[in-house]
């Protein structure tokens, strides 16, 4: 009897640690059409959504919101979903996006709702989900998406396929993202332009300190005042490869960049990592104090006060690939995690 009452208290207590260790780091996308959106969740908890709205509400496709293992949004809310004390500027950076300011002449980076005459910036539509797949720790979105100019009513310069890999392993979520662009019936231009390519915009917290008024500029000359706004909890600075920090990494090169900072209680780290087999690597940073956190490595004029000059083009038909990994850690990391990461996205 006393075997048998040993037995029956085992075998539950074996049933339960296997369903929990199945269950732990599990990545699930959920599809809800009605919001133009697949959500990736870890564990039940949302860890970022792939959100496609039509172009008259978003420019572009982009990941919205982006979250911690902790639940805590490291991207900027503004503008669908604005909170307390953030910035209102550039309404074209929503959550983590990638295009150029710059091809053939019209500018993909800067369009938005905002501008009136949108005549020569272009727009990228997507046009199609190719697989959506789940698994534990790992899971695989890949869509289509059209480069078009005018406002997205005239050509289509480029068609693009994405593969995003999703990622969790306790404190960490990593989003690796690879996007091939095939020009289409003409040769396709990237001029050298500081506004590009693969960007993430974050949250207030984790911005550099500033208490100074500031005005910006974009290719058109269209101006937004950013007034001087309170410091408090603002914690963010940017450290490179070759130990340059804060707002001086800015037009530096380097295999990634990390931007560490504390919402309320949590340290967190962002990290971008370049690839090797990306065009011009080690890629230059267009990273500024202000929340934008860029890899451009097609803006070269710009970044190099005029020595170099790149203009990186492709021959009708001709694709390009560029794979960039971002890190979040919920904690801190070093250098020696960072370069460990960046090998292993290498291989």
């Amino acid at each position: 009897m006393k075997k048998l009452i040993i037995t029956v208290f085992l075998i539950p207590c074996f049933i339960f640690q296997s369903f929990t260790q199945s269950k732990k780091d599990r990545i699930q996308l959920i599809s809800k059409a009605k919001e133009h959106k697949i959500e990736v969740l870890v564990d039940g908890q949302l860890f970022t959504s792939y959100f496609y709205p039509s172009d008259s509400i978003l420019k572009k496709p982009v990941l919205f919101p982006i979250l911690t293992s902790q639940g805590t949004t490291v991207t900027r809310g503004y503008p669908f979903a604005s909170r307390a004390g953030e910035r209102v500027d550039h309404p074209h950076h929503v959550g983590m996006w990638l295009n150029y300011e710059s091809v053939n002449g019209f500018d993909f980076w800067n369009n938005s709702t905002a501008i009136k005459d949108r005549s020569k910036y272009g727009t990228i539509k997507h046009t199609g989900i190719i697989q959506s797949k789940g698994g534990k720790g790992k899971a695989n979105l890949t869509v289509t998406a059209d480069w078009i100019d005018t406002d997205g009513k005239g050509k289509n310069l480029l068609k693009e396929t994405t593969n995003y890999v999703f990622y969790a392993k306790g404190n960490q979520r990593i989003i690796d993202r690879i996007t091939i662009l095939t020009a289409q019936n003409e040769e396709v231009m990237f001029k050298d332009v500081k506004d590009g390519m693969f960007a993430i915009r974050v949250a207030r917290e984790l911005e550099y300190p500033s208490d100074k008024p500031d005005i910006f500029v974009d290719a058109n000359g269209i101006e937004t005042k950013v007034d001087k706004l309170d410091n408090t909890g603002i914690t963010g600075i940017y450290h490179n490869p070759d130990n340059v920090n804060g707002e001086a990494v800015w037009s530096t090169r380097g295999k990634w960049m990390n931007l560490a900072g504390k919402i309320k209680n949590e340290d967190i780290s962002i990290a971008i990592i370049d690839h090797p087999s990306n065009v011009n690597y080690p890629t230059y940073w267009h990273a500024r104090g202000y929340g934008l956190f860029a890899a451009n490595p097609l803006g070269e004029k710009i970044f190099s006060k005029d020595k170099k000059e790149l203009n990186f083009k492709l021959a009708p038909n001709q694709s390009v690939t560029f794979r960039y990994r971002t890190v979040i850690t919920s904690g801190k990391v070093t250098d020696e995690d960072l370069n460990k990461l960046a090998l292993d996205f290498a291989k």
